[in-house]
């Protein structure tokens, strides 16, 4: 197995992520890991999310396709249009 030489670095919101996985927005589960962006792959429109720190509940105007940073414990399903999402860890 190869060796990982940044495994002792920090990993800052900057940086590249740690991995991703599909998001189905869920009204009453909070997803598996905090995500620190999104990605529309299918459908632009709205996220509501609640955010992975404060755990206040806020919801994006209307976005296009491509990844937005949108740090979240939970995507809710009630408020959220856009389709086709991915959250990167």
């Amino acid at each position: 197995m190869m060796t990982d030489p940044f495994k002792a670095q920090d990993v800052g919101l900057e940086g590249p992520s740690l991995g991703a996985a599909v998001i189905t927005p869920n009204d009453t589960v909070d997803l598996a890991r905090p995500v620190r962006a999104v990605t529309i792959g299918t459908t632009g429109g709205t996220i509501r999310y609640t955010h992975a720190r404060t755990g206040e509940i806020c919801t994006t105007g209307p976005l296009p396709l491509g990844q937005h940073s949108v740090w979240a414990r939970r995507i809710w399903a009630t408020g959220t249009s856009a389709t086709g999402l991915t959250g990167w860890v």
